[in-house]
């Protein structure tokens, strides 16, 4: 009998790991400390012209919201992030220089590797 109740307890255990390590896979768990908190884009006045920055190193919702809220610390820049895509596309107010929103993109921790100009509709 009680060795009923070990395959039981392993069974479920088993259960609840395989089901947060396929959320981790999809990039819905924490992996880096995040929960259900989503990031929103920043709302602009108008907007006068957009950005697409390529970027390494996301992995999950949390990667989102830092990047999303590193760039839209930023006066005038609003960002939405496709997470698949590794893109981040930045919608502007008014002209912001590419390494002012790089530099915030990699002080998240986070490597930009391509800049695309006028570029992406969200």
């Amino acid at each position: 009998m009680s060795n009923y109740i070990i395959v039981g307890i392993l069974v479920v255990v088993l259960y609840f790991g395989l089901r947060s390590s396929i959320k981790h896979f999809r990039g819905e768990g924490g992996c880096c400390g995040g929960g259900t908190y989503k990031a929103r884009m920043k709302k602009l006045n108008t907007v006068v012209g957009r950005k697409t920055f390529t970027v390494e190193g996301m992995s999950c919702q949390h990667c989102v919201n830092r990047v999303m809220e590193a760039v839209n610390s930023i006066d005038g820049a609003s960002a939405l992030v496709k997470l698949k895509k590794g893109q981040v596309i930045v919608s502007l107010e008014r002209p912001v220089s590419n390494e002012i929103i790089r530099d915030a993109i990699e002080k998240a921790g986070y490597k930009v590797t391509e800049i695309k100009e006028g570029s992406t509709q969200p």
